[in-house]
């Protein structure tokens, strides 16, 4: 069986080594201090401290690969975009390709977004999106370029890769009627991107056991718009949340075909089934 790094026990870092330690994996997963570190499931027996931002990150992760002869590598750690951090992001990721390369890793995952795409009201493919796409389009934000720098560092590895590209994340803690406080408003037109955490977290374990050198979309099937998904969760929530104002405006569908060919069967075919 596989041993398994994964860097960033979050909210989706955790689950996701219970879910492979189940399944026969060494799982090794790490959190960026210690008070987080306590915080983790009994049942995750092996844990380390490590910050892309430490003295020598690069050389504790090359410890920590050596150590316990990690195979697989998985990075769900944020971009950080909303402290101001993004730009570190790019050079987080090349730090992690440098580290499984040297030390002969397997596979490396990378827990992406659908942040990448550009800024059009229209379906968006994998190949929609890249570092060379980008360069010269006003369609793609600073975010987009900077995800798209970390995940062109994950394919000039020459490590097998799985690039998982994650539409909007709900699930246990991350109710969607939750999010309608903060929106300033919501489409009739615009599509709800939306994956629940049990399919970001089968997507993940499917990519490490199933696939090899692919970017994918991770996103639930089939959608409704945002006025629609919005409102179906405050009804579910029975909350007196209020809807924000609705428009007209469009906005880009995330396609999940790529990983519906590759074999991959999603928990929630629809995102209100998800809720």
């Amino acid at each position: 069986m596989a041993n398994t790094l994964i860097v960033g026990a979050g909210w989706l870092g955790t689950p996701l080594a219970e879910t492979l330690m189940k399944d026969g994996h060494h799982v090794v997963v790490t959190r960026r201090n210690q008070a987080r570190l306590n915080e983790l499931p009994a049942s995750l027996t092996h844990s380390a401290l490590f910050d892309f931002n430490q003295l020598n990150a690069a050389k504790r992760l090359d410890e920590l690969v050596k150590q316990h002869q990690i195979t697989h590598v998985v990075g769900a750690f944020p971009p950080g975009f909303r402290k101001g951090r993004g730009q570190e992001y790019a050079q987080q990721w090349q730090m992690l390709a440098n580290a499984a390369k040297q030390n002969n890793v397997e596979k490396l995952v990378m827990i992406s977004s659908t942040t990448v795409y550009p800024n059009l009201a229209s379906d968006m493919e994998e190949a929609d999106a890249s570092l060379s796409l980008a360069a010269d389009s006003p369609y793609f934000s600073d975010n987009a370029r900077i995800m798209l720098q970390a995940e062109q560092h994950v394919i000039d590895s020459n490590i097998s890769f799985v690039i998982m590209r994650c539409s909007g994340l709900i699930g246990p803690d991350r109710h969607p009627s939750r999010f309608a406080m903060r929106l300033k408003q919501v489409s009739r037109k615009a599509p709800a991107n939306m994956l629940h955490q049990d399919d970001a977290v089968s997507a993940a374990k499917f990519a490490l056991d199933k696939l090899s050198n692919q970017v994918i979309n991770v996103t639930t099937p089939h959608t409704v718009s945002k006025a629609e998904f919005y409102q179906a969760a405050i009804n579910k929530s029975e909350s007196e949340i209020p809807l924000p104002p609705v428009t007209e405006q469009t906005d880009k569908r995330i396609l999940a075909d790529k990983l519906l060919s590759l074999g991959y069967q999603f928990h929630f075919n629809s995102t209100l089934d998800a809720l």
